[in-house]
């Protein structure tokens, strides 16, 4: 079978497509950067790129197609262009409109736990999306996920941000309005089944985990994970929301906005009654207690696209004589004991109780930073001579740390750490430029100078330090880079593990 997917990024599309891959379906991935969003995946995949809230750029996307899976939809409006009625609504149509025309069997459609009885904006808007797929003339689904969470998801791990990071947590209310979150790697599971199923066409099924909880309660689970313990400040949701629509005024960016606190006071729970469709497709929930922890170590990466202001890189190098480690020796050594490298009083790995501590592909490090609280970099490569860091979403940079290993002629050894980065934000920029910028140069010299005392050697110029920001080329080469490293890496992680041969 060959399914259009529409959106297939964010935090549910991926996977989507990967399970749909899995099953061993084709998949067309319709998207405005489906060409770039494909690189993600492995196997049978198509791109086509095309704006869904435009009929004509959309038209040819389902020839040939068995199935159309439509995901694509805002949950926030920045108007002109993007409006829950052009892209929630008229795109709907217009995805129908392109399934009628190509003779598409089976259309399913992905609406929101309560479009049918919520009142903000974005529920309502999916309750028109939903009176549209019922159009459709031959079979149709319509899915009610609820509050999907995953790497990257704009209210639970922004909740897992802010505990690691803040002081002081603001929560809606008392943060005890109940809501029954479901793990994005479930929600594709049930979309991908459903995908499949004949005997399901007509009906309205509703997604949700096996828990209900509240997001006072998540915290709870943070601060056992984290071992942090923020304050809490409970704020009157009109307060929120009324923050919310005056940053939006301004063209600030808030991390929520009044149209998301308005679902979260009309509860996100399925009604006493319905029936949970996970049993239905055959789908185990996952213990909120597992995702969580899953969650904790699977925050996207933070690109230096995504930072403000420039690009820097500093070099921090030592030219190391007379000691017992060649070049793969001392990247095995930082491998092995990095957190015992890094010098305690600026960081300190392993933060969160539990994690690994050692430096591995795909791996996942914790740190503790001064004035910062916790945040994450990923393992991106581990060569004989070079290890490559990502920092993730939360961290005050946006960009990645390289440490490299080459002999130098007559017996040296040349040892540096390579800083490519942005600020996160323009706190963070301000930041850096005063005492971010310094503790950063503390953490790397010392280091470098730990590294060459285990070695046995020693540096007769010492650590030498030099900030040589990239020019553009420079930089944009280096984002690329960078970019496929990751993507190399998400392909190899998502690869199905080889068969084991017969005994």
């Amino acid at each position: 079978m060959r399914v259009l997917v529409t959106g297939g990024t964010g935090v549910v599309g991926p996977e989507v497509v990967r399970r749909l891959l899995r099953r061993g379906h084709g998949v067309r991935l319709l998207s405005r950067h489906a060409s770039d969003d494909r690189k993600a995946f492995e196997g049978d995949i198509e791109a086509f790129d095309g704006n869904i809230g435009d009929a004509a750029s959309v038209r040819g996307a389902a020839e040939g197609c068995d199935a159309i899976v439509h995901l694509a939809a805002v949950v926030s409006e920045r108007p002109p262009e993007v409006t829950f009625e052009r892209v929630n609504v008229e795109g709907t149509r217009n995805i129908v409109a392109e399934a009628e025309r190509a003779r598409v069997l089976r259309f399913v459609y992905v609406s929101s736990l309560g479009a049918d009885r919520g009142a903000s904006g974005y529920h309502r808007s999916k309750k028109q999306g939903e009176e549209i797929a019922r159009t459709f003339s031959r079979e149709w689904i319509i899915l009610r996920p609820g509050n999907v969470y995953g790497p990257g998801d704009e209210q639970i791990s922004l909740l897992l941000k802010m505990a690691r990071t803040l002081p002081v947590v603001p929560l809606v209310g008392k943060g005890d309005d109940p809501f029954q979150p479901i793990w994005c790697g479930d929600c594709g599971e049930a979309i991908a089944a459903a995908a499949e199923r004949a005997d399901l066409a007509g009906c309205e099924l509703e997604l949700a985990g096996a828990e209900v909880t509240t997001m006072s309660q998540v915290l709870d689970r943070f601060e056992a994970m984290t071992d942090r313990h923020p304050t809490r400040l409970p704020l009157p949701a009109w307060i929120e929301s009324m923050g919310a629509k005056l940053a939006a005024k301004f063209g600030i960016e808030a991390p929520v906005n009044a149209d998301q606190i308005t679902m979260v006071t009309e509860g996100n729970v399925i009604p006493e009654g319905r029936e949970n469709a996970l049993d239905v497709l055959g789908v185990q929930a996952t213990r909120l207690d597992e995702a969580l922890g899953k969650l904790g170590d699977s925050l996207p990466e933070r690109l230096p696209s995504e930072g403000v202001g420039p690009m820097h890189r500093k070099i921090y190098r030592a030219e190391i004589r007379g000691g017992r480690l060649d070049a793969e020796g001392l990247i095995a050594l930082l491998r092995d004991e990095f957190p015992s490298l890094a010098p305690r009083e600026t960081v300190v790995v392993g933060a969160e109780p539990e994690g690994p501590k050692r430096i591995a592909p795909g791996a996942t490090l914790t740190m503790a930073l001064p004035l910062r609280g916790h945040v994450q970099v990923r393992v991106e490569e581990v060569a004989p001579r070079a290890i490559t860091l990502a920092t993730l979403e939360g961290h005050p940079l946006a960009g990645a740390v390289r440490f490299l290993a080459e002999p130098a002629g007559d017996g040296a050894v040349c040892f540096e750490v390579q800083t490519w980065h942005r600020a996160s934000t323009l706190a963070d920029l301000l930041v850096m430029e005063t005492l971010g910028g310094a503790i950063q140069t503390y953490t790397w010299t010392s280091l470098v100078e730990t590294v060459v005392e285990r070695s046995g050697g020693r540096a007769e110029k010492g650590v030498e330090v030099t900030r040589d920001d990239p020019d553009e080329r420079e930089g944009n080469d280096f984002e690329r880079w960078l970019e496929e490293l990751i993507l190399r890496r998400v392909r190899r992680d998502d690869a199905p593990a080889p068969a084991m041969a017969a005994g």
